[in-house]
């Protein structure tokens, strides 16, 4: 998506003489973004960003702001709010990824959320874990007795990608295509036609496959996630489309998330070794533990769509119509003005009220089971790996910032003395 491609009203300097941040604010911000962040908060926590490149874009850094802006009726999630260009990229290249809750504004978010809020409260959630339980275990059994692993793709991706297909009743031989297809489906839409057109090819395949495990499910409901997808619509009308963007989004959101929430909390501990101790000798602070890593480095680090839906203005910045707004939620997590000595990692921290799920009405409903899976996961490896440790040195971790709002480890080098049975 190049300017000449769409052409837009980028300006060069935002009010307060900041000049607009460039792309690679975002897309190549190092493995250590959060100093860049602090200055952001300190001189210009609302400032435009030339990202989507050669969009009207504006980027906010505050917890104050950033909290208010989640309930804003003026900041819209609806495809339908922003630019002509962007629609059409998002209709040519991936109509049925537009058509969940999370593109969607009141009355037509409460109407989606319904399908996904029934499915995941946390009851249900907690009579997962026996399974989670033994997926993770499985997948520790498979480590050598001892060496070296990629805990990143062999353990973390792995663990959400099995539990959620498993949720939705997905067979075991199709979940490594729904795995490919998905993490091209989280970076909609590109910046170049030929990453478009491989959008437009995963979204096709993914549509397809879709309807066919609806169709199959209605002829044979069962107790998984799908089958109660089905059941909603006895109760509200929703449509095929809806449906099957709605199974897209649990299958983004249902594995990526968690894989960087234990990545990104994993390699937090190893370089930590003091908070390391303290969770291996007390488990029990592992519900505060999950809620401190999810602060200190989120697996998302800024919020999904969100556009002006009329001129308006953001701590005195106007921003006009149909202009993308950013919330940068990595940067509200570490805000002094709320939580104090933001950049030390502290597993007893009290009162965490990050945004790592979001907030509000837009609050993750998949929340719960990325929890209990965080749960299982961390207390599971540091109890039958000991002497778990990085194989790298810290600053050799590679942090990948791709097209979508994640941020992730590509790959999580541990050693680890020997691996204990169940």
């Amino acid at each position: 998506m190049t300017t000449e491609a769409h052409p837009a009203r980028a300006q060069q300097t935002t009010p307060g003489h900041c000049p607009a941040l460039p792309p690679e604010f975002f897309t190549q911000p190092g493995a250590n973004p959060y100093p860049a962040f602090a200055e952001l908060r300190q001189k210009c926590p609302v400032r435009q960003i030339n990202h989507p490149p050669g969009a009207e874009a504006y980027v906010v850094a505050d917890y104050d702001t950033v909290s208010k802006l989640f309930g804003d009726p003026r900041i819209s999630k609806s495809v339908n709010s922003g630019p002509k260009w962007f629609r059409d990229v998002l209709n040519e290249s991936s109509p049925i990824l537009i058509k969940n809750m999370l593109t969607a504004d009141p009355p037509e978010h409460t109407r989606l959320r319904k399908l996904v809020s029934r499915a995941f409260v946390p009851r249900r959630m907690e009579l997962l874990r026996p399974r989670i339980q033994e997926i993770t275990d499985e997948l520790i059994d498979a480590f050598p007795e001892t060496g070296e692993v990629d805990l990143f793709n062999d353990f973390a991706l792995a663990l959400p990608m099995k539990v959620i297909c498993e949720f939705l009743g997905v067979p075991v031989q199709d979940r490594p295509a729904l795995h490919e297809w998905g993490l091209i489906l989280s970076g909609a839409p590109y910046a170049d036609e030929e990453s478009n057109a491989r959008l437009k090819w995963a979204s096709e395949k993914t549509e397809a496959y879709l309807l066919d495990l609806l169709a199959q499910r209605r002829e044979n409901i069962g107790e998984d996630l799908v089958s109660s997808l089905i059941r909603a619509t006895d109760e509200d009308v929703f449509t095929n489309d809806e449906l099957v963007s709605t199974l897209i989004l649990l299958i983004i959101a249902g594995h990526k998330t968690t894989a960087n929430l234990i990545g990104n909390g994993t390699q937090a501990l190893l370089r930590h070794p003091d908070q390391f101790e303290l969770l291996k000798n007390d488990p029990g602070l592992v519900d505060n533990a999950i809620e401190e890593f999810l602060r200190y480095e989120g697996p998302v680090y800024r919020g999904t769509l969100r556009l002006a839906a009329q001129d308006m203005e953001i701590n005195g910045v106007p921003i006009p119509k149909e202009s993308f707004v950013h919330l940068l939620l990595n940067s509200a997590n570490r805000d002094p003005e709320v939580f104090e000595d933001p950049d030390r990692l502290d597993i007893t921290r009290q009162g965490i009220r990050h945004f790592a799920f979001g907030h509000g009405a837009h609050f993750c409903p998949g929340a719960p089971l990325s929890r209990v899976e965080g749960q299982v996961a961390f207390t599971t490896l540091l109890r039958r790996l000991p002497g778990l440790a990085l194989a790298v040195k810290p600053d050799e971790l590679e942090w990948v910032f791709d097209n979508s709002a994640s941020r992730g480890l590509a790959k999580l080098p541990v050693t680890y003395d020997r691996r204990l049975p169940r």
